[in-house]
């Protein structure tokens, strides 16, 4: 009987003895299992906690139960466990201008990461594309804020509905790879708060998104990594981040001002940010422990926040080799490429009325990508060539020289000659900025082959802009493929051959002359100095051409299909709530064309008088309509105050002025079709 009564007594104190580990109890509050455990930690685990291990992981406390949390590259794919499913570069997918297919992506990146037991994804990157050379423009969504802002946010949101923490980079300023340990991005507040961190808001505020990386470079002369204005006062309390704030690799350079200016996870190790800079400077009252309390409770919330505490992450039902991924990587590189020239309906071409195709250059037959972190090794990929081939089948002779001398006999020969040029890994990259002129030789290549073949098509890989000048008047058709990913070969030749109508469109302003860009007198720091003034202000890409009236290669949203599309009944309805002035602007598309198509449709607001410097005209909407032949539908775009609005920098708030306002409907920043004007009554603070 004792026996019995002792036993029940046990059992009695085992729910008590549970419950006080509030932190194991999967069905407690977030909130309250972070402090639960928080509690527990000494201060050398807290203080350890705060700096990675092994290059990709947060440490586990295997006393307290915490997982080790692991960590990989990158925006276009995993990079860090083998092969993996090579999607199309961050500027294609910008230029789908598809939020559908963005969240496509973010799922489908969420579901390879849980393959592999990833829990942070270390993308998107969403820094603005200035001018071309930057190395890594080609994993950002281009020069416009709206824009980057509204596809990082279905990036985000898709990566993170598969229970895998996204990281949005470079915060903030980091708009070149040239000395970029070195280099002070010096931004106005202004231009910093409408060009440069709208994205990363977005992501923060309507991405709900887990995690943040600070930049390598420095801003306005202070390293991002311990810049308390950045961080402290922008990033965690005008926006309210409640999530990780993490290093870029080896990008910091002071643990105790990084650990004052907001930085909560030092990567890939401890270097600065340790115990032995950090437990001096707390027992001598220079740091306060609830400063490192904050930086555990963040990575503490994010793990019970995504159930890393309760779970395995590694999910071995879903294959590493998942042909949905695939299938995501196919539909990006198709609808993402842009066609930039088609003189006289050269494309698509028929095999019908052509027997023979040279395909040349450099690019033609290897697997295109751009390199540094991004670098993913496919477990099969398709060349244009091979794409070529695989769609002419028996009908089109398909001939490919590697040779310089043998490309222009081929092409001599040849219906059509394709030249794919461009760069690559080794020459547009991480750490490097590339030139704006194309690599050495192929410019006289693409004009040696136009001299013989009237019939010539360009191919582009590249992450932006190139100097075209030479050639771009000798050659009749062109399309910018960027870094299209393991299938790019495949939608290349569906786009040549019209199995797929083009639908891309630029997110990127394309210059004629590397002079007539904004920053060409203020891209690199002078001789000697390490500042680079951003003396162009708002007027980045599109703002500054069509303010300035600066006639570009190939404007801002921008991009030929193999339909026409016609715009019509306009109709802007307010929609004012609370004094906050918003509008639905409707209007009609109709494809007029032959054959089934994309196009899309873009909002510009214009304040037809302001108290302030403004652009002509700002991206503030846009939507992409998919259309069979000779069909129309009506669609909608909601203008909120935001994009009315611009930032005081005397407030320190973003405003809304009365006044009255151009709404501008087009198929580019300049082909403009539809227009009226609102009129806001009464100004407001947002």
């Amino acid at each position: 009987m004792k026996k019995i009564f002792a036993f029940l007594a046990i059992a009695l104190l085992l729910p008590s003895f549970s419950f006080s580990q509030l932190y194991k109890n999967p069905k407690a509050p977030v909130e309250k299992r972070v402090q639960d455990l928080l509690s527990r930690m000494t201060l050398d685990e807290k203080l350890d906690y705060i700096g990675g291990v092994d290059a990709f992981y947060i440490r586990d406390i295997p006393r307290l139960g915490l997982p080790r949390i692991k960590m990989s590259d990158g925006p276009v794919g995993l990079r860090n466990d083998g092969n993996a499913t090579a999607y199309p570069a961050g500027v294609l997918t910008a230029a789908t201008w598809d939020v559908n297919l963005v969240t496509r992506l973010g799922q489908a990146l969420g579901q390879d990461a849980r393959a592999r037991g990833v829990h942070i994804l270390l993308g998107p990157g969403v820094n603005i594309y200035r001018a071309p050379m930057a190395g890594r423009n080609f994993e950002y969504f281009g020069e416009d804020p709206f824009l980057a802002g509204k596809l990082a946010v279905d990036y985000v949101k898709g990566v993170q509905s598969e229970g895998v923490v996204a990281c949005v980079k470079h915060f903030a300023g980091n708009n070149q790879e040239w000395d970029r340990y070195n280099i002070s991005s010096n931004i106005d507040e202004r231009t910093l708060h409408e060009i440069y961190l709208p994205a990363f808001k977005a992501a923060v505020n309507e991405g709900k998104v887990g995690a943040v990386m600070n930049s390598y470079n420095l801003l306005n002369g202070e390293h991002a990594t311990q810049n308390n204005h950045l961080n402290n006062e922008i990033l965690k309390r005008q926006w309210g981040f409640d999530g990780i704030l993490m290093s870029d690799w080896e990008s910091t350079h002071d643990g105790l001002a990084a650990a004052r200016g907001g930085l909560d996870i030092e990567m890939p190790s401890a270097k600065f940010m340790n115990s032995q800079v950090l437990k001096p400077a707390i027992e001598s009252g220079q740091l306060s422990e609830k400063v490192i309390d904050d930086k555990v409770r963040r990575i503490l919330r994010v793990i019970f926040r995504f159930g890393f505490y309760d779970h395995s992450q590694q999910l071995k039902s879903i294959p590493l080799d998942n042909a949905k991924s695939g299938a995501v990587a196919l539909d990006l590189a198709r609808g993402g490429m842009v066609l930039l020239k088609n003189d006289k309906g050269l494309l698509p071409l028929s095999k019908n009325r052509i027997k023979s195709i040279a395909v040349v250059g450099p690019d033609a037959n290897c697997y295109m990508r751009g390199g540094g972190s991004s670098i993913i090794t496919p477990f099969h990929s398709v060349t244009t060539l091979k794409g070529i081939q695989n769609l002419a089948g028996s009908a089109v002779k398909v001939n490919y020289a590697a040779d310089p001398a043998a490309a222009v006999n081929a092409a001599a020969d040849a219906d059509v000659a394709v030249v794919c040029v461009g760069f690559g890994g080794e020459q547009e990259e991480e750490g490097y900025d590339r030139t704006f002129a194309l690599p050495a030789g192929q410019d006289s290549l693409i004009m040696a082959v136009a001299k013989v073949n009237p019939n010539t098509i360009v191919v582009v890989n590249a992450g932006g802009n190139v100097d075209m000048q030479q050639w771009l008047p000798n050659v009749k058709g062109l399309l910018q493929a960027w870094y299209p990913g393991q299938e790019g070969g495949t939608a290349i030749a569906e786009i040549l051959f019209g199995k797929v109508n083009p639908s891309g469109k630029l997110p990127d302003s394309f210059e004629k002359r590397w002079e007539d860009n904004p920053t060409f007198n203020s891209y690199y720091a002078a001789k000697g100095s390490k500042e680079v003034d951003y003396k162009e202000g708002l007027l980045v890409g599109y703002r500054y051409y069509d303010t300035k009236k600066v006639e570009p290669q190939f404007p801002f949203g921008f991009g030929l299909s193999y339909s026409s599309f016609a715009y019509s009944n306009l109709k802007i309805v307010s929609h004012s709530v609370k004094g906050k002035p918003g509008y639905t602007v409707s209007f009609t598309v109709k494809n007029t064309g032959k054959r089934d198509g994309a196009e899309v449709a873009q909002v510009y607001v214009s304040a037809l008088k302001s108290r302030v410097e403004r652009p002509e005209k700002e991206l503030k909407g846009f939507t992409k309509v998919f259309l069979k032949a000779g069909e129309m539908k009506q669609v909608s775009v909601n203008l909120d105050s935001n994009a009315f609005a611009y930032y005081q920098v005397s407030s320190g708030r973003f405003v809304v002025d009365k006044g009255s306002y151009k709404v501008i409907v087009g198929a580019s920043s300049r082909d403009q079709r539809l227009k009226d004007k609102v009129t806001i009554a009464q100004g407001v603070n947002l």
